[in-house]
């Protein structure tokens, strides 16, 4: 039997079983080996292709953030890159115009934001069809990712794309569970849920369920710690180790073809943003700013003001760090790699201190439009 048949059959066997007490044990075994023979199907496909990632999907990484344009074929994504950057992209009325990954440039708030315009994906993307599975690939590098869709055709496109993007590892607008695996020589599974977790739901893995996950990958020996409340699923993707969890936005393209009460019902969904980036004129575009604007958003960028000594603060080109590495020492590794080394300490005005100027270490984390002065060692 091969791969895809064994998959199937899996999955057969999960939707007709109930879930119970009785089964818990049985659906956790399914769930990992459902997540294997992905992963195996995702590597045999890989080692097949051959010939490398192809011309257009070896695009570097340039400016302070990465954002990825995913959709199908002919919804305006090449229409946005053209709008949104200086880039021309071809545009077309065929589906499949655009053939390799095209970057281009914003320029917002000081920052310099890739936004990169892949070819239109099909379902069974993830399984190699269509250059599906580097397309998903280059998405999965990305620190946004905009699903892009047309009003003017089924929405249903939105949960095909998602199930494509799930089924190469990455998760949209999730955060990583806060589970942990630690192996072990001896000592059997143990499994400790903190006092801070939540009350459990139906959805919350049970004991029995990590024993069985556990088995299909050959661990019999951890400490697994849940900190909040995590599904079978999140166990593993612990294991798996490969996920990436990535924001989303879901862009809908040519509103001006809606009616009100239609806009209404789609407003009340989250990581929504209506916009018209139509070709023809200019007056058809619509809400563009606001798209940039919640990108910024949600790739939750902060800027940082350098003051060379007895100088002014400069305010036109500002250093971009992402909120989760934003310490002086992440400040300094944007700026020159040994200036870590070099540091004696950093002056800083702004909100992440409490008097003007402050004295920190490396360790300090800034706010955003903090003003910083890096002192060297003599």
């Amino acid at each position: 039997m091969s791969i895809p048949q064994k998959i199937a059959e899996i999955e057969a066997e999960i939707a007709r079983t109930q879930r119970n007490k009785a089964t818990e044990y049985h659906l956790g075994l399914l769930k990992a080996k459902l997540a294997k023979l992905k992963r195996e199907m995702l590597a045999a496909v890989s080692a097949g292709s051959g010939g490398g990632a192809g011309e257009g999907f070896d695009v570097s990484k340039t400016g302070d953030a990465r954002v990825g344009l995913v959709g199908f074929p002919s919804v305006g994504k090449s229409t946005m890159l053209n709008r949104l950057t200086d880039t021309f992209s071809e545009v077309a009325a065929y589906e499949f115009t655009t053939l390799t990954c095209i970057p281009g440039i914003i320029r917002y708030m000081g920052a310099r934001i890739q936004l990169l315009d892949l070819p239109g994906i099909i379902e069974g993307a993830k399984d190699g069809k269509g250059r599906g599975r580097q397309v998903i690939a280059v998405a999965k590098t990305c620190s946004l990712i905009l699903i892009v869709l047309d009003i003017t055709k089924p929405l249903m496109h939105k949960k095909i794309i998602e199930r494509e993007l799930e089924g190469f590892g990455i998760r949209l607008n999730k955060l990583p569970p806060e589970l942990t695996v630690r192996r072990k020589d001896k000592g059997g599974l143990r499994i400790v849920k903190l006092e801070a977790c939540p009350k459990l739901s139906d959805e919350t893995v049970s004991a029995m369920q990590i024993v069985s996950i556990c088995k299909e990958y050959r661990i019999l020996n951890a400490d697994i710690t849940i900190k909040r409340a995590s599904t079978m699923d999140d166990l593993i993707d612990v294991l798996e180790g490969n996920r990436a969890y990535v924001p989303c936005i879901y862009v809908l393209n040519k509103v001006d073809a809606a009616t009100i009460e239609e806009l209404d019902v789609l407003d009340r969904f989250p990581h929504y943003v209506p916009i018209s980036a139509e070709n023809v004129s200019f007056t058809q575009q619509w809400n563009l700013d606001g798209l940039v604007a919640k990108m910024w958003e949600y790739l939750d960028l902060l800027r940082i003001y350098t003051k060379p000594k007895g100088a002014a603060p400069d305010f036109n080109e500002p250093v971009i760090l992402p909120r989760k590495k934003c310490a002086i020492e992440h400040f300094c590794g944007k700026l020159h790699k040994s200036l870590v080394k070099e540091l004696k300490y950093a002056l800083v005005w702004g909100n992440s201190v409490k008097h003007f100027p402050q004295r920190v270490g490396k360790d300090h984390v800034l706010c955003d439009e903090d003003i910083v002065q890096i002192v060297k060692k003599i």
